[in-house]
């Protein structure tokens, strides 16, 4: 068996569409494909392995400072696919800007890290830490600029970026901020705390550096907004890939081996820093399930996905079945840190009402949703949990033994009809109990909102979980929506009741990274949760030195969390691939996703 096609691989595999072709904007896992391969960081992940990284775009880099001062230094003769050279002035410019945009990514990544929040809650801005000082130095000002002096001045320095302009000069060479250039080949960040994971934050691409030229003459860039030309159509990067073309509604964007990869010259690069082998990637988004199937069992993708019920109809249709076993095109990488949930806008009627939580997280029948969606041939492929933080960090994970919530009707109606009588509203079971007061009005259908496109197994969990609901009394509907209406979410009032979703962490800091976004409101995870003594353990939590010290005040949040009840956790499938077993080199990271310049066509076993 063989490719039809020696030059072109086809990935079918993600199930949805990304959310934008600009890594400052982009916030998905669909957008790994793109952003993995085309765009670059100072260093990237070793390959499969989260915890350590390589220098990538830094040819080095030393930690100061006690883990709060990080200097790189540039690689030379780098260049982007375009062929403009990269210099320190466009990592200063492209973190920035990652910021300025004001998008969830930039702020979810560095907030209390080279952002500082504070400085949002005086000026209303979200700025790198100690920019509107290196503003009044670099421009003579005789007092700190307003915020509106603030972004006025940096509209126009981004938009026009030159670096060889004396004044910008001064405003990237001033020390005291959280980016610095202090050379044309060496950069700077400095933290506003000690934090020793900061390597693998700027690994993904968040930490993507841009062409600045390129931004400027596509729409330059404005404060707190996107620029939809880089959204539509995606830009130069320095990976080995570039894009080559994108159906609207980036139904399929396909990249091809970058002319001018700078890694083509170098001999004894790490592999996800070598040059392509496969000259041409063609990846299909949202293809509908059968035509996933179909095109992976005729040997027309190399790399597809279907979901845990379908497994089984995917090796049927398999037309080399007789030559390859189920395993032998089915890559299972094992659990990774992910939670998924029904999420419970802790902020809005009716989820607001901590009984009504209790309810919803008691009456769903956890069990048979694992039993019944994620076992294949009596290969358990998925895993229960309680969250926020995962069993893939055993040393955070659920510190105080807490069960996993117990399915238990009699519980869930006990819980409810409290909350209702709080509410003033009424329902009544399938059984013909009435929960509440009669008198009052009969409890109003509720929505749970998901991403569209819906697939099979996830619209079946959902329909579970609609019939574990009414058991209470509750109707249920559901709703889509697009991944780009999550970028609306930015307040309480703004997100739905109910959300089905998922959080895959950004970088591998169980703190700062599953339990910060799920606990507190500075995160873009939709149940809202404000609790002032909450918000103040966790802000700390990441930077606390004493482990005795941090575990207990974990024990507090988890155990708090768990009776306050945010979220329903559903359970966290495998990650797993289907691949043509003639594509060899196929490397993957959670946080990253894979690289298709490590993959290769071979024949040989």
């Amino acid at each position: 068996m063989a490719p039809k096609n020696q030059s072109v691989l086809v990935d079918d595999a993600q199930t949805s569409t990304p959310d934008a072709l600009d890594p400052a904007y982009g916030f998905y896992t669909f957008d790994q494909p793109v952003f993995t391969n085309v765009f670059q960081q100072l260093v990237e992940f070793n390959g499969s392995n989260y915890l350590e990284v390589v220098p990538a775009l830094a040819s080095n880099y030393t930690i100061e400072n006690n883990y709060q001062t990080y200097v790189f230094q540039i690689r030379p003769g780098v260049t982007f696919s375009n062929g403009d050279s990269l210099n320190a002035y466009d990592v200063w410019f492209s973190f920035v800007r990652e910021v300025y945009l004001g998008q969830a990514v930039g702020i979810s990544n560095y907030q209390d890290l080279t952002v500082n929040l504070s400085e949002l809650s005086a000026t209303g801005l979200i700025l790198p830490w100690g920019i509107r000082h290196a503003v009044q130095y670099a421009f003579g000002l005789s007092s700190l600029p307003t915020p509106n002096q603030t972004t006025a001045i940096l509209n126009q320095v981004l938009s026009n970026f030159n670096p060889n302009n004396a004044t910008i000069q001064k405003l990237m060479s001033y020390p005291h901020q959280a980016y610095v250039v202090t050379g044309p080949m060496t950069f700077e960040a400095n933290l506003l705390s000690p934090y020793k994971l900061f390597l693998q934050d700027i690994a993904a691409w968040w930490g993507a550096i841009v062409d600045p030229a390129y931004v400027d003459a596509h729409g330059g860039v404005q404060y707190g907004q996107t620029n939809s030309y880089f959204n539509a159509n995606g830009g130069p990067g320095t990976g080995p890939y570039e894009i080559v073309s994108v159906r609207p509604g980036y139904s399929t964007v396909v990249l091809k081996a970058n002319p001018n990869y700078w890694g083509a010259k170098l001999s004894g690069l790490p592999p996800i820093l070598q040059p392509a082998k496969i000259p041409v990637i063609i990846i299909n988004y949202g293809l509908p399930h059968n035509d996933r199937v179909e095109d992976f069992a005729t040997n027309n993708a190399q790399i597809s996905y279907v979901s845990i019920p379908f497994l089984g109809q995917m090796y049927s249709a398999y037309q080399y079945k007789q030559y390859y076993s189920f395993n032998q095109i089915f890559l299972n990488l094992g659990f990774y840190p992910a939670f998924f949930y029904i999420s419970m806008n802790t902020q809005k009627f009716p989820t607001n009402n901590n009984d009504f939580r209790l309810a919803i997280v008691h009456a769903i029948n956890y069990t048979q949703i694992l039993d019944k969606l994620f076992t294949y041939n009596g290969q358990l492929l998925g895993q229960m949990y309680v969250g926020p933080i995962t069993p893939q960090f055993p040393e955070y994970y659920n510190p105080g033994n807490l069960p996993i919530y117990q399915y238990s009707i009699n519980l869930a109606a006990t819980y409810l009809n409290k909350s209702l009588y709080q509410l003033g509203y009424y329902v009544v079971m399938p059984n013909g109990t009435v929960l509440g007061n009669q008198s009052d009005p009969q409890f109003p259908t509720q929505t749970i909102t998901y991403i569209t496109p819906l697939t099979p197994f996830e619209q079946e969990e959902l329909e579970l979980i609609q019939a574990d609901l009414s058991q209470i009394g509750l109707s249920i509907a559901l709703q889509g929506v697009t991944p780009s209406v999550t970028s609306t979410w930015v307040t309480p009032q703004e997100t739905p009741t109910m959300v089905d979703l998922g959080w895959i962490p950004d970088w591998p800091d169980p703190l700062f990274q599953q339990l910060a976004p799920a606990v507190t409101t500075t995160s873009y995870l939709p149940a809202w949760m404000n609790v002032s003594k909450i918000n103040q353990i966790v802000t700390q939590l990441p930077f606390e030195t004493n482990t005795t010290e941090q575990l207990q005040q974990l024990t507090y949040v988890y155990n708090f969390t768990y009776w306050y009840a945010p979220y329903a956790w559903l359970p966290n499938a495998a990650t797993y691939f289907f691949v043509q077993p003639y594509l060899k080199g196929f490397v993957y990271n959670t946080f990253a996703g894979y690289w298709y310049n490590t993959m290769y066509y071979s024949t040989t076993s």
